[in-house]
């Protein structure tokens, strides 16, 4: 089951001073579907005016593509298992930090869902098992060396 994902990124440059640094790192992530959205570096890690808050840096769209993933995932299971999903909400938090090697990397995502069930909902041990069914299939989870803990919320 091969699958070919394609992302567009597109920077162009707005300095007579490259070489200084003195650049916007803000460019645009284009996607097969047709959207396009800013993007940029962090403000933690490039200050404004070379960053931009407004765009998606990568380290967010790490993190909401571990949550993403995860909740893809759990729908699934949650349905395959005869549940009702109405609503599912995370607040998923990514950390930063040092690796082995001494360079900076998302070291940690925290995945918060909260999930809402119509009908029957599934107990504790139902509820873990789902998410644990969800972080040992996510495709994403799967691919990063990143530790990703899920904390479910509620219930």
């Amino acid at each position: 089951m091969a699958h070919l994902h394609t992302a567009r990124i597109l920077w162009e440059s707005n300095s007579d001073n490259f070489t200084k640094n003195t650049y916007s790192r803000a460019h645009h992530w284009s996607f097969d579907g047709g959207q396009t959205v800013l993007a940029s570096a962090s403000p933690h890690v490039v200050r404004v005016p070379f960053s931009d808050p407004a765009g998606i840096d990568p380290e967010e769209a790490l993190v909401a593509a571990i949550s993403s993933c995860h909740m893809l995932t759990f729908l699934y299971h949650a349905a395959k298992a005869g549940f009702t999903v109405e609503r599912y909400e995370d607040n998923a938090e990514g950390q930063m930090g040092k690796i082995a090697e001494g360079r900076l990397a998302v070291t940690r995502c925290t995945l918060k869902p909260l999930v809402q069930f119509a009908g029957k909902a599934p107990t504790r041990p139902e509820l873990d098992h789902l998410h644990h069914l969800a972080h040992e299939e996510c495709f994403i989870a799967n691919s990063v060396k990143t530790e990703i803990i899920c904390e479910p919320q509620g219930v």
